[in-house]
């Protein structure tokens, strides 16, 4: 079985597991529609050594990028930009390394220590 995303206006809106002949049929729509992910792809690489597809598992509220054939999760805050490599979203700052907790602040685009 295989991992599916359904992709409208370039939102991924579903993902189903299913064969990708049961795809062409038609029976979950236009198969157009369609596009396969794997559960062991993220960012750009897979789990098990395999070859990675599509950069990112889909998941409800991605977006499918044609142009990079990727599929590129919601953007977690607007000054983090986009990672080519991993089409993955990253601050413009990296996170500090010193064991401590730390959450995003946008306003302030840093990082805050929080407990």
């Amino acid at each position: 079985m295989s991992h599916f995303a359904k992709v409208e206006n370039g939102k991924v809106v579903q993902v189903i597991v299913v064969e990708q002949d049961v795809i062409n049929t038609g029976a979950f729509g236009d198969p157009k529609s369609w596009v396969q992910t794997s559960y062991n792809t993220s960012g750009g690489k897979h789990k098990l050594g395999g070859a990675p597809l599509r950069k990112n598992y889909a998941g409800i509220g991605y977006t499918y990028d044609k142009v990079r054939d990727a599929f590129i999760p919601p953007k977690p805050f607007s000054s983090w930009i986009l990672d080519e490599e991993t089409c993955n979203w990253i601050p413009p700052k990296n996170m500090p390394s010193d064991g401590a907790r730390y959450v995003w602040d946008e306003k302030s685009t840093s990082w805050k220590k929080t407990d």
